[in-house]
């Protein structure tokens, strides 16, 4: 009995031991797979926001670009999920609205034109004269839009309709009427880009709906239940429930 219970004693120790650096190794596997997974997420979260600061000479542009990105991504693979069509169109024309509005804001058109425009009418000093120019060109344009689209809905929503449109408009007009450069010109191209994809996705599944029978066709097993149909009438057929006479 004594030597039994040497031998119980010496495995409970050993059984301590090994508990101890079982415990040990999966602290420390632990504590690798935590640094590996938060690697996984500094190396793209890090890189985007170098990339906003070297590109655009802000990290808050790789922010911004790199929420967006997410977002269109996670709308992609919903979209693809559901087995939306002309997904590639829609990248296509929102690459088009962000390079177009690169190339508009980049050298700083609008601003030449209220510049050109404001001198042609000397419209106040020249100092401030594009940003003058631009907010009462566009909320003129804005309140005459607003009002249109107010008294097609009827009631008193020309009044409601032409003070929305100047507001917005005069808004338009002085971002219009900022000197942005090429480097931001070209950042506010990509969040357009980032931002309108995820949009016009959405556009075109208002647009063109979804196959729910295509959809439901994908995840309900139709052609194993009509081929166990066909063999339980087969089996029906060839197997009499009752004695023959």
């Amino acid at each position: 009995m004594a030597l039994l219970r040497a031998h119980i004693d010496l495995a409970r120790t050993d059984a301590d031991e090994i508990k101890g650096e079982v415990g040990r190794a999966a602290a420390l596997g632990g504590l690798a797979f935590g640094c590996l997974f938060l690697l996984v997420l500094l190396l793209p979260i890090g890189g985007l926001l170098f990339l906003g600061e070297w590109i655009f000479g802000s990290i808050g542009w790789g922010l911004l670009h790199g929420t967006e990105l997410l977002i269109a991504v996670a709308v992609l693979a919903v979209m693809l999920a559901l087995r939306v069509r002309h997904l590639v169109t829609d990248l296509v024309i929102a690459v088009v609205i962000g390079l177009v509005l690169a190339l508009i804001l980049g050298p700083n058109l609008p601003n030449e034109l209220w510049r050109r425009i404001g001198d042609a009418a000397a419209i106040g000093d020249a100092s401030w004269r594009p940003l003058a120019t631009g907010v009462l060109v566009i909320a003129v344009a804005g309140a005459i839009v607003g009002a249109l689209l107010g008294a097609r809905s009827g009631g008193g929503a020309a009044i409601g309709g032409l003070i929305g449109g100047a507001i917005l408009g005069a808004l338009v007009g002085a971002f219009s009427a900022i000197t942005f450069g090429w480097r931001v010109g070209a950042a506010l191209g990509v969040a357009a880009a980032l931002a309108g994809w995820p949009i016009l996705m959405g556009v075109t599944v208002a647009r063109d709906g979804i196959d729910t029978e295509a959809l439901k066709a994908r995840f309900w097993p139709q052609t194993t239940i009509d081929t166990t149909k066909e063999t339980i009438e087969w089996a029906k057929a060839r197997s009499p429930l009752g004695p023959t006479s």
